[in-house]
């Protein structure tokens, strides 16, 4: 008999990145090293097990700024050139290294990993990932969430709800057209919640949402099960909270798997050891040294003296990692079974990017997971939210508490002295869109255009990436960039329109700029 429920979930992001006006953008390849690394490996795993009949229920979100790149033609072509360029670079190196079998063997094994993600990308799914995820959905093995509209954070919204409003409704607006049906389940951004989003997810149609563990831990009245059971808030959607246990195993920097000295190590790349004049015309076009994915060294451990990476040794480790988490998560759940008098649901939530990008062996240690579950796991069942809320409908009633993850769980990392400047030129700008959004109720042609246009700047702007950004001093210069000129677009447009001066021209080229949220309508701020 099944013990416990295990529910995996990806959250799936990225801002919105996009740059025609550029040749080559920098910031673009955060997409191009997530399709090569990240998504079209997760895509070949899905692939593999579907065919080969292996029962499996996952959870992803998928936010709409990353559908919309996905979709982007743009975009794809570009990392179509980018692939290509990587495969030229594996071949160099497959014959760069001829004389030493240990990197030859990982050069070659980088040659076959771009190969691979070249037919997935083009020949498989014809450049557009998203056909992949409905399969999965349709197929019933992937539960696909939607999250915020630009991944803006909830709670620092409140002094203006129709921008809370507006997020949700975009987002619930995307995935539908995206997926041919309305979302159940959403990611909130940053795991941001305030008592009383739950009526605005009601209101657009959600039935789940997840929340960080002491979400539920400290919200009212005190859960009977902890966080491995859902709540249902007052306006009857459920709260799912985070395992801390099972995130601690994967997440945490000395006790996490992704530290095993036998992986590979993120921090070595040939875009900064080799020859500059070699590795010029793979890195970008200023000069800049960047990754580019082919990194022959393990981890080894603390020290810079690093040994050779051995893909079939590290491919072995996530096999023996994956049946550690598989077996402490039965133990888990029985010790849980016995004191909860009912199967408990262990909801284990990462970043998708951890499983590619930052820990390149993470897509296998999924698939071995999955694997070891469905074929050797006796007290253990994957499960979506679906499912477990259909075989478990009673609930205990609960509102939960204020609560993020990141840093101190209170919203701290998108409100403090390098981002705090942001909030008060969002608010009035969403006050605006608010009062602009009323004033015109029937707008038509040139001016519902700069209207939409507006809120799309508007949501652009919110983005909780630009303020993490800020907080982590990581590509700061971009992030202020990319706020101040979404604001200043919005207020242009806001501008003209008051003084009856749209100009066509100016409207045009926001449009072809930020070609994201077919289906906005301006009013949803009225």
């Amino acid at each position: 008999m099944k013990k416990g429920y295990l529910l995996l979930l990806l959250h799936a992001h990225l801002p919105f990145v996009r740059h025609p006006e550029y040749e080559v953008f920098l910031e673009e390849r955060w997409f191009f090293e997530a399709l090569t690394e990240t998504y079209l490996p997760l895509i070949d795993i899905f692939d593999r097990l579907l065919a080969e009949g292996v029962r499996f229920e996952l959870t992803m979100s998928v936010s709409p700024t990353l559908a919309s790149m996905l979709a982007d033609p743009v975009l794809q072509e570009r990392y179509l050139r980018h692939l290509t360029k990587l495969i030229e670079l594996a071949q160099k190196e497959i014959e760069r290294t001829g004389s030493d079998r240990r990197f030859n063997a990982v050069a070659r094994h980088y040659h076959g990993h771009f190969l691979r993600a070249l037919e997935i990308f083009e020949k498989r799914y014809g450049r557009n990932l998203l056909n992949a995820f409905r399969k999965f959905l349709e197929a019933g093995v992937l539960e696909v969430l939607t999250c915020g509209g630009t991944h803006g954070y909830l709670p620092l919204m409140r002094t203006v709800m129709p921008s809370v409003r507006a997020q949700i409704r975009a987002a619930t607006e995307h995935y539908e057209s995206v997926f041919g049906r309305r979302p159940r389940g959403i990611w909130l951004p940053e795991c941001g919640y305030y008592p009383g989003d739950d009526g605005v997810l009601r209101e657009n149609g959600l039935e789940y949402f997840f929340i960080d563990s002491h979400g539920i831990l400290h919200g009212t009245p005190r859960p009977k099960y902890g966080v491995f059971a859902p709540v249902v808030t007052p306006s009857g959607v459920a709260a799912l909270a985070r395992d801390p246990e099972s995130s601690k195993q994967v997440w945490s920097a000395h006790e996490g798997y992704p530290g095993d000295f036998w992986y590979r190590e993120f921090y070595r790349d040939i875009g900064f050891d080799l020859d500059f004049n070699y590795i010029r015309p793979y890195i970008d076009p200023t000069g800049a040294r960047v990754n580019t994915g082919i990194k022959y060294y393990r981890i080894t451990g603390p020290t810079d003296q690093k040994e050779p990476y051995d893909p079939v040794r590290a491919s072995s480790k996530a096999e023996e990692h994956a049946g550690n988490f598989m077996f402490n998560r039965e133990r888990q759940a029985e010790y849980l079974y016995e004191r909860l008098g009912q199967r408990p649901l262990i909801v284990a939530p990462y970043d998708a990017e951890l499983f590619g990008h930052w820990w390149y062996e993470g897509p296998q240690f999924l698939e071995h997971l999955i694997r070891k579950v469905a074929r050797h796991s006796e007290s253990l069942e994957l499960a979506t939210a679906p499912r477990y809320l259909k075989e478990n409908p009673r609930l205990q009633p609960q509102t939960p508490s204020y609560s993020s993850w990141g840093y101190k769980g209170y919203s701290e990392v998108w409100l403090e002295g390098a981002n705090d400047w942001i909030y008060r030129h969002l608010h009035k700008a969403s006050e605006r869109m608010h009062e602009s959004a009323r004033q015109r109720p029937d707008a038509e042609g040139l001016a519902r255009r700069a209207l939409n246009q507006m809120a799309r700047e508007l949501l652009l702007a919110e983005s909780s990436d630009w303020a993490f950004m800020m907080k982590t001093r990581t590509t700061v210069e971009y992030a202020v960039r990319q706020t101040r000129e979404h604001l200043l677009a919005f207020l242009e447009l806001e501008r003209s329109l008051r003084e009856g001066r749209l100009d066509e021209g100016l409207v045009g080229r926001l449009e072809n700029r930020d070609p994201i949220f077919p289906r906005i309508d301006y009013r949803w701020y009225a």
